[in-house]
């Protein structure tokens, strides 16, 4: 049943048990908030919505500086999205530059670097209910996206009418609050201008994500704020703001959206990240009750099953890639111990490549984990490694925000890790991290591994290493050379980085063979030089 349908059903009964009860001090009755916002905007009528216009994108995880905020991606041009409320399902269309980004990110989270870049100019991203599907051109082939479709349905009700009918459904639990709100006014400092009485209304969606809707004195909600888990940032907040409403036959919508991933402004110690502006636009096209055609979800999608294989390959001896995923992970065996270089995407692939390395070195302790960049596709397995024992090895320009964001105690209730379950007592002690300015070296007399700061990369991201095998003449290193996947393109990498990664090389004077990337499989130091001497991928 869904969330609309079994309103009906609840409404008389949820109304009569919830005005029975007076609400603790600091508390209002929510269910009068919501029927009298459920009038203003129209919504018992409303089963769907379609709307269009311009939209923004910001690549969440991808900031060349902590400091700074979420990359501007390309602009949405021709953006339409229709919501069914009634068949929980959402399509989102629109034209954006093909060559520059993974097929599977539509906009915000899920950034997902190695994997085939877009193609085609038109992109489709949709979710029906527990699935949840991408393709690269409208007549594209269907292409599953199981790791997006519980925040792609979250979203269905992040709006504000969705709000209004998941906060009414069995379930939901509403509470609400009042205060003053000063809104941007408050930036003025100790002004008396401006100040609004609004209520807040906390619902429970889907089960597990606490919702708060801001609902002004004209009971239209003009912001809805919840947490959804994240590998680097742990619960992560994540919100929609709303303006430029419109009224089209008794249904008001808003024309304005903007939304963050993180907090508005951040960069107040201990919380230093600066992203946040991910994705909004003005969609004045509004067509309340268009539910378009009827989305099916295809077969290929309703059977498919995700590969977690972990597929190891010996470069030399005592080193491997770990691959087959878009990220791969490189071993290193000395005489002691166990050096890994990257821990990407998040904890259930790292876990899997821990597993991998055990039968391959079952008994020495994997004692350090070298971090390549700070990317958040880079960084999901960090804490993983911290929790069985390793310690980090990244660049200098990254251990703030490690320290005080990631590797952390700092409870993680969405989607808990391995560190939050089980913290270990290297973080309070405080060793957790050796830091990285120019150059590193792990050996045991006998085996070296070279870690190198790369510099000039400040139009991609900064606090960059690579590392170097110089027996072996083996160069292991992430978005400086992306080599080609037969059949398929991947993310086209700026000329300016490819120059770079030649010219640090060629500074150091290190004798390569072999490149070992963090995305696609291992070539020759000859394939990056013929691409640097014409000029790009």
């Amino acid at each position: 049943m869904s969330l609309c349908r079994s309103l009906v059903l609840l409404l008389p009964l949820a109304a009569v048990s919830a005005t029975a009860q007076h609400p603790p001090p600091g508390h209002v009755d929510p269910w009068p908030v919501l029927r009298a916002s459920a009038r203003a905007m129209g919504i018992d009528e409303l089963k769907c919505v379609t709307f269009s216009g311009t939209g923004y994108a910001g690549k969440v995880g991808q900031n060349v500086t902590q400091d700074t905020d979420w990359p501007d991606g390309e602009p949405l041009a021709n953006y339409t999205r229709t919501i069914n409320y009634e068949a929980g399902s959402s399509v989102e269309t629109f034209q954006r530059k093909p060559g520059l980004n993974p097929r599977s990110w539509k906009y915000g989270p899920g950034w997902m670097g190695g994997t085939p870049l877009q193609e085609h100019e038109r992109q489709p991203f949709v979710v029906s209910g527990k699935h949840a599907w991408h393709q690269d051109g409208a007549g594209g082939e269907p292409i599953p996206a199981p790791r997006d479709a519980e925040l792609w349905q979250l979203d269905i009700w992040l709006n504000p009418a969705g709000f209004i009918k998941a906060a009414l459904a069995p379930g939901a639990r509403p509470t609400a609050v009042w205060r003053w709100e000063l809104a941007e006014s408050g930036r003025d400092g100790a002004t008396t201008a401006g100040i609004e009485r609004i209520i807040v209304v906390s619902a429970t969606v889907l089960g597990k994500y606490r919702v708060n809707a801001t609902i002004n004195s004209q009971n239209l909600i003009q912001r809805i704020q919840t947490w959804v888990p994240d590998p680097v940032l742990g619960d992560m907040n994540y919100e929609h703001e709303y303006t430029q409403w419109q009224d089209i036959d008794g249904v008001k919508f808003p024309a304005g959206w903007h939304h963050h991933d993180g907090w508005d402004d951040e960069r107040q110690f201990p919380v230093i990240s600066g992203g946040h502006n991910s994705f909004g636009g003005v969609f004045a096209d509004i067509k309340p009750n268009d539910c378009g055609e009827t989305t099916v979800v295809p077969e290929s999608v309703r059977r498919h099953k995700e590969d977690r294989r972990v597929a190891s390959t010996e470069l030399a001896d005592g080193v491997w890639l770990l691959g087959g995923s878009s990220h791969n992970s490189v071993a290193v065996e000395f005489d002691q111990f166990v050096a890994v270089v990257e821990a990407p995407i998040d904890e259930k692939r790292s876990l899997r490549v821990i597993e991998e390395i055990v039968k391959l070195v079952p008994d020495k302790p994997i004692r350090f984990i070298v971090n390549t960049h700070a990317h958040y596709d880079h960084l999901g397995g960090l804490r993983t490694y911290l929790h069985i024992g390793a310690t980090v090895i990244t660049q200098q320009r990254n251990r703030l925000f490690y320290e005080t964001e990631l590797l952390n105690y700092v409870p993680r209730t969405l989607q808990p890790d391995m560190m939050s379950l089980y913290p270990p007592t290297e973080v309070s002690e405080g060793y957790t991290m050796e830091d990285v300015d120019e150059k590193y070296v792990l050996s045991d007399g006998s085996r070296f591994l070279e870690i190198y700061y790369v510099q000039g990369l400040n139009m991609h991201v900064e606090g960059m290493l690579m590392a170097y095998l110089p027996k072996e003449k083996i160069l292991i290193e992430a978005d400086l050379f992306d080599p080609p996947t037969a059949g398929t393109r991947r993310i086209n990498t700026p000329e300016e980085v490819h120059q770079a990664f030649y010219n640090n090389v060629s500074q150091i004077g290190l004798d390569v063979k072999t490149i070992a990337p963090i995305h696609g499989r291992p070539v020759p130091w000859s394939d990056f030089l013929a691409v640097v001497r014409r000029g790009g991928a």
